[in-house]
């Protein structure tokens, strides 16, 4: 028999995903607003602290499933349990900011652990391994979705390529669920990022559908509804989730999505979670001309019709 996640005081975990840019920084840190939870934020990046997952990550987007689980499942009962590796991450300090950053993980992982917190895990390089963490580690699924135009549009603007590789790279991956694609993937230019970042968006958000199909109980929010209406969209995100939604809570909702806040993350703080919600929805409007906007539409079409109706595709 499969070990199987010891029960978190009766309280499941909750992991936040979605695609990178796509508001999972901002739905994780509200969602800890109340002081019931812990944010633990992407330890499925490439980049990730040895001290928060003791498992390296060879790809962004890494496929977890039954059959590749045998250094992941220990690695996240560990860090599901807020135990931090002290000693893995001393060893990769490079610099101050490595040591800070440390520090910070290392009190995260202990007040977690002394206060019985609950734990978010935030990481949109998660998204294909949702049924993996529903499953195996009993978390509960909040998916994140955001207008295919405003996808492409941010990471045009970051000037954040996506390098197809770390999918085609994953056998079982791309058996499972992309194989269809890899000719659109390998056909891709390196510097192509709005195909990249259309091509991509499909894949994911194809896959979530067919993943709802067999797990109705994940919860899809679109980022838009949240810009639009934080307040309601969130108290009924807390109350699917079980956590409390307080008036403290609803005041630092209120603050990250103020109309006093930027209109849009300067490229250099492209993590900040407060921008004036509002503005920020329609940028891409603005940022992306007409024949560009049609190429998204066009490449996204058939996914992009479960989640936008034709209304919002228009830049007026």
């Amino acid at each position: 028999m499969k070990k199987q996640i010891p029960p978190l005081s009766n309280r499941h975990p909750i992991l936040v995903t979605g695609a990178h840019r796509s508001g999972t920084t901002w739905v994780g840190k509200m969602l800890t607003a109340g002081g019931q939870a812990a944010y633990i934020s992407e330890p499925l990046n490439v980049l990730h602290r040895a001290g928060v997952l003791r498992v390296p990550v060879a790809q962004w987007y890494t496929y977890i499933c039954e059959k590749n689980e045998v250094e992941f499942f220990p690695a996240f009962l560990d860090l599901l349990a807020f135990h931090y590796h002290f000693l893995e991450e001393a060893r990769s300090l490079h610099s101050r900011k490595d040591m800070l950053r440390m520090g910070r993980d290392f009190f995260i992982f202990l007040d977690g652990r002394l206060l019985n917190r609950r734990p978010i895990i935030k990481d949109p390089f998660a998204v294909f391994s949702t049924p993996w963490f529903a499953r195996r580690l009993g978390c509960k699924i909040v998916i994140t979705v955001r207008h295919p135009a405003g996808f492409a549009s941010s990471l045009k603007r970051l000037n954040w390529p996506f390098d197809m590789r770390n999918l085609l790279e994953q056998p079982l991956l791309m058996r499972d669920w992309l194989e269809p694609f890899r000719e659109q993937m390998t056909a891709l230019a390196s510097d192509d990022i709005l195909g990249q970042a259309s091509l991509l968006w499909r894949m994911i958000y194809g896959t979530i559908s067919k993943y709802r199909e067999k797990h109705p109980d994940f919860y899809i929010v679109r980022h838009e509804d949240l810009s639009l209406d934080p307040v309601t969209t969130y108290r009924s995100l807390y109350q699917v989730l079980g956590l409390k939604f307080t008036p403290r809570v609803q005041k630092i909702i209120l603050t990250s999505s103020s109309s006093e806040n930027p209109k849009e993350v300067s490229p250099s703080s492209a993590h900040a979670v407060k921008l004036d919600s509002r503005t920020n929805l329609y940028n891409w409007k603005r940022r992306l001309s007409a024949p560009e906007i049609k190429r998204i539409r066009q490449m996204t079409a058939d996914v992009a019709a479960r989640y936008y109706s034709d209304e919002e595709w228009e830049r007026a």
